[in-house]
């Protein structure tokens, strides 16, 4: 009877300790235009702490606006510039809409953007920097929302949402609204002149978990010397989420040598590709993802669409990958 209470003891140990490792993990899963798929338009990643906080990064137009079932409870809102492909100037209506290659967008978001009609829906908060916030703000209020709801933060600052701590980060890109966002007499004179409203510099996000992970995620942004200067030796990222698209930002083989280089995370999410990088889920041969993964030291990770992939402490995938 002794040695069976001792074996059940053993057991219930065990499990809890098995159980309390899975909630010590980050998870992070792709909502991206197509179930499976890493597409020519992929932008939008929730991450969620270890204690229930959900955070939305970039949500773009592959989220299906705030009905979005794959949403679920979001908190925070991040947006790394204005963009539409980012902040969501259309939306698809539903997953697997139109070809991976080429995804429908027929729901139009603006002027109020993808991000903030998920933003009031939610009740959830808008956190960025530069002079982001003032926008937002403005967005929230005049849609009957609560203008203390866009959250400011500056380089070399931070806020705390639940258990996650966010700052930005310096990123080298542009960053103009395009004046179909912009609901005042202002905007038709701008379109005419072919000019865009500023709102400040873009941003990269640097998120601390509460189980201690670090993740960089860099928005659109071309090499900086703030890659190894503060998101390495200042916050020791160990887990990167990076563009890799040629162009607009930041080529593969760049992109690689940032990785290898600057922020020598323990691994890399691709993100950005602005291709069909996979087909059935497979990275497709001659794509800019694959130049990435060949040339990178550390895992790569492909953010397939609904797939939820868990990461610990130490940058290391633990499911999902």
């Amino acid at each position: 009877m002794m040695r069976l209470t001792v074996g059940v003891f053993t057991g219930a140990v065990l499990a809890l300790a098995a159980v309390s490792g899975q909630a010590a993990e980050v998870k992070i899963t792709p909502l991206g235009s197509h179930d499976g798929e890493f597409c020519r338009l992929d932008r939008a990643l929730v991450l969620e702490d270890p204690d229930g906080t959900r955070i939305l990064y970039d949500a773009g137009r592959t989220v299906a606006g705030p009905e979005d079932p794959r949403l679920g409870r979001i908190d925070a809102l991040l947006v790394s510039h204005m963009h539409g492909d980012h902040v969501g100037d259309r939306h698809i209506g539903k997953v697997n809409e139109g070809s991976c290659g080429k995804p429908q967008f027929p729901s139009v978001a603006t002027p109020n953007s993808n991000t903030v009609n998920i933003a009031l829906a939610k009740g959830a908060k808008i956190v960025t920097g530069s002079e982001m916030p003032r926008f937002f703000a403005a967005k929230l209020k005049f849609n009957r929302g609560n203008a203390k709801d866009s959250l400011l933060v500056r380089f070399g600052a931070s806020r705390k949402i639940g258990g996650v701590t966010i700052t930005t980060v310096p990123a080298a890109h542009s960053n103009g609204v395009n004046p179909v966002f912009l609901d005042h007499g202002i905007a038709k004179h701008l379109k005419a002149a072919g000019l865009t409203a500023y709102v400040g510099p873009p941003t990269g996000y640097v998120l601390t978990f509460s189980n201690g992970l670090v993740v960089y995620l860099s928005g659109d942004t071309g090499i900086t010397a703030e890659q190894e200067l503060v998101v390495r030796r200042h916050y020791e990222a160990k887990l990167a989420v990076l563009n890799i698209g040629d162009t607009f930002t930041t080529g593969p083989k760049e992109a690689a040598w940032v990785i290898n280089e600057l922020v020598k995370p323990a691994a890399v999410i691709a993100s950005h590709a602005n291709e069909a990088a996979t087909e059935g889920g497979k990275v497709r041969d001659g794509t800019r993802t694959r130049t990435f993964i060949d040339a990178v030291g550390v895992p790569v990770h492909v953010p397939l669409s609904g797939r939820t992939m868990a990461f610990d402490a130490a940058g290391t995938c633990t499911s999902g990958c």
